[in-house]
């Protein structure tokens, strides 16, 4: 076997994402992915923590570019208007491949320790995002309900976004929930106090 092999990462993703497709996630080893890529466990161990990672490697870059954009748009920007930028820049850190978030999120939606994990990822991404809304001076609990809020827009975007057939961009997809959403809110009255 070769000392260094091209785009190990990459192809440590293919093999994951290929054999979680056939056998199932829990039925895969860190030994059986190496294996398909052609590389060893210890190559694999250099790229990813565990066989979990491969799935969710890349969160922190999209949390960071999330909470950089929103924290850099302009003060005269309305809070759901910063957090609709930081989704479309966290939307850039997605796979430009559809087909790769479309088998990521089976294999997720099929297991649920997977499942939690994204929970849990989505948690984070919402507590980071709140923490850059306090940072603009948004005051809680507005700060957090806006958070949770973008958090509901990714989501519904995303899955848009990987719907079979689906050829829209995530962007457009953000800013089309956004839209929905705002139309809701505009027909709905507030409560009286």
């Amino acid at each position: 076997m070769a000392r260094w092999e091209p785009d190990s990462r990459g192809r440590l993703r293919e093999a994951a994402l290929d054999l979680y497709g056939e056998r199932g996630f829990e039925n895969t080893t860190v030994a059986e992915i190496a294996r398909r890529a052609g590389l060893t466990e210890r190559t694999f161990f250099r790229q990813f923590a565990d066989k979990r990672e491969v799935l969710f490697a890349g969160s922190e870059e999209l949390e960071a570019a999330l909470v950089t954009a929103v924290a850099e748009a302009a003060d005269s920007v309305a809070p759901l208007d910063a957090v609709a930028a930081g989704l479309e820049a966290a939307g850039a850190r997605l796979p430009q491949d559809v087909g790769i978030a479309r088998r990521r999120q089976a294999i997720i939606a099929a297991n649920a320790e997977l499942r939690e994990r994204e929970l849990i990822k989505l948690a984070s991404l919402s507590a980071a995002l709140a923490a850059a809304l306090r940072g603009r001076g948004l005051e809680e609990p507005a700060a957090s309900l806006t958070a949770e809020v973008g958090i509901a827009v990714f989501r519904n975007a995303f899955e848009r976004w990987i719907e079979p057939g689906s050829e829209r961009s995530f962007a457009e997809l953000v800013r089309d929930s956004l839209a929905e959403l705002r139309a809701v809110t505009a027909a709905v009255p507030a409560p009286a106090r």
